[in-house]
Protein backbone atom coordinates (compact mmCIF):
# COMPACT_ATOMS: atom_id res chain seq x y z
CA UNK A 1 0.00 0.00 0.00
CA UNK A 2 1.58 3.50 -0.86
CA UNK A 3 1.63 6.03 2.25
CA UNK A 4 0.65 9.52 1.14
CA UNK A 5 1.67 11.98 3.98
CA UNK A 6 0.50 15.08 2.17
CA UNK A 7 -2.17 16.67 0.20
CA UNK A 8 -0.98 17.00 -2.78
CA UNK A 9 0.55 13.70 -3.41
CA UNK A 10 -3.11 12.39 -2.32
CA UNK A 11 -5.02 14.43 -4.93
CA UNK A 12 -2.72 13.37 -7.60
CA UNK A 13 -3.17 9.96 -6.89
CA UNK A 14 -6.75 10.06 -6.41
CA UNK A 15 -7.11 11.93 -9.89
CA UNK A 16 -5.99 8.94 -11.82
CA UNK A 17 -8.44 7.15 -14.62
CA UNK A 18 -7.51 3.85 -12.34
CA UNK A 19 -9.84 3.00 -9.74
CA UNK A 20 -7.99 4.11 -6.35
CA UNK A 21 -8.84 2.90 -3.11
CA UNK A 22 -7.77 5.35 -0.26
CA UNK A 23 -7.63 3.64 3.44
CA UNK A 24 -7.92 6.12 6.46
CA UNK A 25 -6.49 5.01 9.30
CA UNK A 26 -4.18 5.92 12.80
CA UNK A 27 -1.27 4.56 14.31
CA UNK A 28 -2.87 3.89 17.73
CA UNK A 29 -6.61 2.72 16.38
CA UNK A 30 -6.95 -1.11 17.25
CA UNK A 31 -9.50 -1.75 14.34
CA UNK A 32 -7.34 -0.46 11.88
CA UNK A 33 -4.09 -2.67 13.10
CA UNK A 34 -6.64 -5.67 12.80
CA UNK A 35 -6.64 -5.74 9.14
CA UNK A 36 -3.23 -5.36 8.75
CA UNK A 37 -1.92 -8.66 8.65
CA UNK A 38 -4.88 -9.29 5.69
CA UNK A 39 -4.43 -6.81 3.60
CA UNK A 40 -1.33 -7.23 1.92
CA UNK A 41 -2.77 -10.16 0.62
CA UNK A 42 -6.12 -8.43 -0.73
CA UNK A 43 -3.82 -5.65 -2.31
CA UNK A 44 -2.39 -8.81 -4.42
CA UNK A 45 -5.69 -10.17 -5.66
CA UNK A 46 -6.87 -6.89 -6.44
CA UNK A 47 -3.27 -5.38 -7.91
CA UNK A 48 -4.98 -5.72 -11.58
CA UNK A 49 -7.83 -3.44 -10.53
CA UNK A 50 -7.23 -1.36 -7.67
CA UNK A 51 -4.30 1.43 -6.47
CA UNK A 52 -4.67 1.06 -2.92
CA UNK A 53 -2.97 4.09 -0.52
CA UNK A 54 -2.98 4.59 2.88
CA UNK A 55 -3.43 7.66 5.05
CA UNK A 56 -2.92 8.61 8.62
CA UNK A 57 -5.71 10.39 9.48
CA UNK A 58 -3.48 12.41 12.03
CA UNK A 59 -1.24 13.31 9.20
CA UNK A 60 -3.55 15.16 7.15
CA UNK A 61 -6.04 16.64 9.53
CA UNK A 62 -7.55 19.23 7.32
CA UNK A 63 -8.36 16.97 4.59
CA UNK A 64 -9.93 14.40 6.60
CA UNK A 65 -12.04 16.89 7.85
CA UNK A 66 -13.26 18.07 4.02
CA UNK A 67 -13.82 14.45 3.20
CA UNK A 68 -15.94 13.85 6.92
CA UNK A 69 -13.51 10.95 7.99
CA UNK A 70 -14.63 10.26 11.10
CA UNK A 71 -14.59 6.50 11.82
CA UNK A 72 -11.59 4.98 10.93
CA UNK A 73 -10.52 2.54 9.02
CA UNK A 74 -12.56 4.23 6.17
CA UNK A 75 -12.38 3.15 2.80
CA UNK A 76 -13.48 5.83 -0.22
CA UNK A 77 -12.95 4.30 -3.60
CA UNK A 78 -11.91 6.95 -5.95
CA UNK A 79 -11.92 7.97 -9.93
CA UNK A 80 -10.14 10.72 -11.54
CA UNK A 81 -10.66 12.80 -8.59
CA UNK A 82 -14.39 11.74 -7.95
CA UNK A 83 -15.84 9.91 -5.21
CA UNK A 84 -17.65 6.63 -6.37
CA UNK A 85 -18.56 5.04 -2.99
CA UNK A 86 -16.96 4.57 0.63
CA UNK A 87 -16.64 2.05 3.23
CA UNK A 88 -17.23 3.40 6.56
CA UNK A 89 -18.88 1.89 9.68
CA UNK A 90 -18.84 1.59 13.67
CA UNK A 91 -18.00 -2.00 14.00
CA UNK A 92 -14.55 -3.59 13.25
CA UNK A 93 -14.58 -4.25 9.46
CA UNK A 94 -13.49 -8.14 8.20
CA UNK A 95 -11.91 -9.17 5.77
CA UNK A 96 -15.14 -10.67 3.79
CA UNK A 97 -16.68 -6.93 4.69
CA UNK A 98 -13.62 -5.37 2.67
CA UNK A 99 -13.69 -7.56 -0.25
CA UNK A 100 -17.81 -6.91 -0.84
CA UNK A 101 -16.92 -3.34 -0.93
CA UNK A 102 -13.65 -3.61 -2.97
CA UNK A 103 -16.06 -5.44 -5.41
CA UNK A 104 -18.56 -2.65 -5.35
CA UNK A 105 -16.24 -0.36 -6.11
CA UNK A 106 -14.88 -1.92 -9.24
CA UNK A 107 -18.64 -2.08 -10.17
CA UNK A 108 -19.74 1.06 -9.71
CA UNK A 109 -16.45 2.30 -11.26
CA UNK A 110 -17.13 0.40 -14.25
CA UNK A 111 -20.84 1.24 -15.19
CA UNK A 112 -19.50 5.02 -15.25
CA UNK A 113 -17.90 6.43 -18.42
CA UNK A 114 -14.34 7.18 -18.56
Amino acid sequence: MIKVTNETDFRSSIAEDKLTVAVFKTTWCKDCHYIDPFMPEVEREYADKITFIEVDRDDLPELCSELNILGIPSFIAFRAGTELIRFVSKLRKDRAEIEQFLDRAIQVGDALPR
